[in-house]
């Protein structure tokens, strides 16, 4: 058996949560907006070597995948640290 639901109260933060979920939404959609640019604009550009063997386009494109973790942890520790000082101060 489990112990009882955890009470679940309004999350005060929610609305600022809301805010920075949109602004990285945006910042990351404008990074991969350069790499949907540059494929159309410049395809050649795709091709160029820039570390070791590995063209822009893979480079650019785990630089992608990379970002998107990066962001889910920053954005998972402001969001903690925001439900932390916001809901703490509804308590007291």
């Amino acid at each position: 058996m489990h112990g009882p639901a955890a009470k679940l109260d309004i999350d005060q933060a929610a609305k600022r949560k809301s805010k920075l979920g949109v602004k990285l939404f945006i910042f990351y959609i404008l990074v991969y907006a350069g790499f949907v640019v540059i494929g159309l604009v410049n395809p050649d550009l795709m091709g160029l070597h820039v570390i070791g063997k590995q063209n822009l386009a893979i480079v650019y494109g785990f630089g992608l995948i990379v970002l998107a973790i990066i962001m889910g942890f920053i954005y998972n520790a402001m969001c903690t640290k925001l439900e932390n000082q916001l809901n703490k101060e509804e308590k007291v």
